[in-house]
Order: structure tokens, then C-alpha cells, then sequence
């Protein structure tokens, strides 16, 4: 399987200790290591610098390759310019598709912190066999909740769908981005739904079929670009192309489309938090709500 790990955003939310120059995925945040630095320590001993890549603005290139000595050089995708993840993921699947359309990838964020390694790998490593069996065309990686939080998203699980192991898999039933408090805390109390960490497991064709479908004019200077990929023309063609991507969120342009056929869902007690604001740095930090 290879591992995307996105690392393009501004993390605005969380100024002053994140700016542009050096935004919050490139600081020691949690610990000496930048998360970006954490995001790919958790996956190099099982899938090799060699099957890592991150994506990113092309303004990032030095400090990524400051900050990760070990990954080729060829792993980096440079976006020109900032579209937002809609045109982001499409980029990156369309330079995994030259590898091999049909392998596993997962998809992961550089600005997380998980407490719980052993459990992240182990769900991912699950996800992987899913997908590469064929069981599932997309396996979304959950949090199972700590508390009512309406700052995060919630992913919706349906029935019991099997186990993989020890490992049990859900139906995928809805994502609800930052509910109401009041929401959150019937969801909680319920235990119909788990922390969206924006993790997920698919292949480059299930991926740009779904571009294909719900988003055709992107699918189709995706297209151009892709063409391009490994020519000469590369470079001028992505510095064209690529400005005149709409700038929507993946979610939008994909996920809230997406069937529920096809789609499971995996969640664990990974510790998993994403240290966006002050607040969830806090948490992150020090779960006790007591505590300042």
C-alpha cells in the first residue's frame, strides 16, 4: 500500500502558532518533531520512505525536504498554487494511477496527533486487506469518541458488517460535519457514530471514477494534467491547468456524494486528536476538562 500524507494547509485556526511561512504541520506542536515529522514516523517502519508521499504548495518544498531527509525526492506533489483538498486528492491520485490504479492508498493528514500508534497501524493495516480483497472500495478510519466534541466531524456507522480478525467493520451510514452540541451529545449517547478523522483507505481508479462522476469539469482538467504526468510538458501544463481547479473541499466535491454501497468503516481507541485550534491543542495536550 502506499501512504498519502496532505501538508498544503495554512492552518489559519491556530495562529499565532502556525503562520503561513511555517504553518502548524512543520512545528514541534506536541513533543520535539513536527506532526508532519510524527505523521510519517508512524508509517515508515511498516511501509518504507519509498511508498510515503506527501502533498503540498510548492512554497513548502524546502522544508519538507529539511524535515524529511529520508523521503525520494520523486515523493513530493507540488501544488502551485492553494485549491483546496477537492483538487489536492485528485493531483495525488492521478500520479498514483501511473504507478498502479488498482493498489491501496491511504490517505492521511500531517496536522494530526495520535497517542496510540500500535492501534492507528493495526487499523490501517486492516483497512489495506479490505480494500485489496475487494470487501470494500473505501474504508473510512474512525476515533471512537471520548466526549460530545462539535468541533470535529461524526461518521455515521450502520450494522456490524464482519470482522477482520479481532478487528470489526461497520456499514458506512452518513458524515456530519460539526453538528450542534445538543447532537453531539445524543450521538455520543447513543453510540451511532464515531470521530471523523478524515482518514481513508480506496484505490486511484475508485477515486477518480467517483471524480469522474460527481465532479466532471474538475475530472476533466484533472484529465489534462494527468496526460501530462512524466513528459516534458509537466510542469507548464500543472501551472496552467491547475489555477483554474475550483477551489471545494473534498467533502464536498466527492464525500457527500458518495453511495453508501462500497463504503466501511473501521474505528479503535487510536488517541487520535487534531490540534486545529488552542482548544483541541489543549486536549490533545491534556484530555482532563479540569484542567487549564
Amino acid at each position: 500500500m502506499r501512504i498519502v500524507i496532505f501538508a498544503g494547509g495554512t492552518g489559519r485556526r491556530l495562529w499565532p502558532i502556525s503562520r503561513q511561512t511555517s504553518p502548524k504541520q512543520f512545528e514541534p506542536i506536541v513533543g520535539e518533531a513536527s506532526t508532519l515529522q510524527l505523521a510519517v514516523a508512524r508509517v515508515a517502519p511498516h511501509y518504507g520512505h519509498e511508498n510515503i508521499y506527501v502533498a503540498t504548495n510548492e512554497r513548502y518544498g524546502e522544508i519538507i525536504r529539511r524535515q524529511l531527509p529520508a523521503l525520494p525526492a520523486g515523493n513530493i506533489i507540488f501544488e502551485p498554487t492553494r485549491r483546496d483538498l477537492g483538487p489536492a486528492v485528485g493531483l495525488a491520485m492521478a500520479h498514483l494511477a501511473q504507478i498502479d490504479e488498482r493498489e491501496p492508498v491511504a490517505i492521511l493528514w500531517s496536522d494530526n496527533y495520535i497517542e496510540n500508534v500500535a492501534a492507528f497501524v493495526e487499523l490501517l493495516q486492516a483497512a489495506e486487506k479490505l480494500v485489496a480483497q475487494g470487501t470494500a472500495d473505501i474504508l473510512f478510519i474512525g476515533e471512537t469518541p471520548r466526549f460530545a466534541n462539535e468541533n470535529l466531524g461524526w461518521i455515521g456507522l450502520g450494522e456490524l458488517a464482519g470482522k477482520l480478525g479481532d478487528t470489526p467493520y461497520y456499514d458506512f451510514n452518513s458524515l456530519t460535519y460539526r453538528p450542534s452540541l445538543e447532537k453531539c451529545r445524543e450521538m455520543f449517547a447513543q453510540g451511532t457514530h464515531v470521530w471523523n478523522t478524515g482518514f481513508f483507505v480506496t484505490t486511484p481508479a475508485y477515486v477518480r471514477r467517483l471524480y469522474a462522476r460527481h465532479s466532471p469539469e474538475m475530472w476533466q482538467l484533472l484529465c489534462q494534467i494527468e496526460q501530462s504526468i512524466g513528459s516534458p510538458a509537466y510542469e507548464e501544463t500543472l501551472a496552467r491547468i491547475y489555477p483554474l481547479l475550483p477551489p471545494v473541499s473534498f467533502d464536498d466535491a466527492i464525500l457527500t456524494h458518495l453511495d453508501s454501497g462500497g463504503a466501511l468503516v473501521l474505528h479503535s481507541e487510536m488517541g487520535w486528536s487534531d490540534p486545529g485550534t488552542l482548544y483541541a491543542l489543549k486536549e490533545a495536550i491534556d484530555p482532563n476538562p479540569q484542567a487549564n
